[in-house]
């Protein structure tokens, strides 16, 4: 294990440049709309500034995405923003969400928009999950969304339940705004 800890914290040095470089493209707007449909491979950000990436990751969210697909061992800071989009099919093969991780605020609301790739996804909390959230059944349709605001703050776990086994994880930290 510790060799992936090394292998992901060297990859976050070169995954938070690539990262940054991403999510600069999502900087134009400021109108809060779509900032993107995230075909382009960014994360199809919300119209803000696509917030910076961090690499103070809680260990909870850390060990949680371990085996998470996309994960480098960062998040994405997007607090200061009402809204955060996250790509569900994400990836070379389309089991992933982009970002993995995110640091919002508390009231801030989360758009998951499926890509289409990847088969039929969900978006389901886990056990360990400060709050209880589904998207209900597995979808494949592109422009698909779900919708969760998150007003307490601390962790949120989640998965695609078909495809959790293949590291499609994600985590949300929520922070007193």
């Amino acid at each position: 294990m510790s060799d992936n800890l090394s292998r992901r914290r060297y990859l976050a040095g070169t995954g938070a440049a690539l990262t940054i470089g991403t999510l600069a493209g999502c900087s134009g707007g400021g109108d809060g709309g779509d900032g993107g449909d995230g075909s382009d491979g960014s994360d199809g950000g919300d119209g803000g500034d696509g917030g910076s990436t961090i690499e103070d990751v809680p260990s909870a969210i850390d060990d949680y995405l371990s085996d998470a697909r996309l994960y480098e061992g960062t998040m994405v800071d997007a607090t200061g923003q009402d809204e955060v989009t996250i790509e569900v099919g994400a990836g070379d093969i389309g089991y992933a969400f982009s970002p993995p991780a995110v640091r919002i605020d508390s009231s801030t609301t989360v758009v998951w928009e499926w890509t289409g790739a990847g088969g039929a996804h969900n978006v389901a909390s886990v056990e360990d999950s400060e709050s209880d959230f589904n998207s209900g059944n597995a979808v494949s349709e592109e422009g698909a969304t779900f919708e969760q605001s998150f007003d307490n703050t601390g962790i949120q776990l989640y998965q695609c339940t078909p495809h959790q086994a293949n590291g499609m994880l994600g985590a949300i930290e929520v922070v007193e705004a």
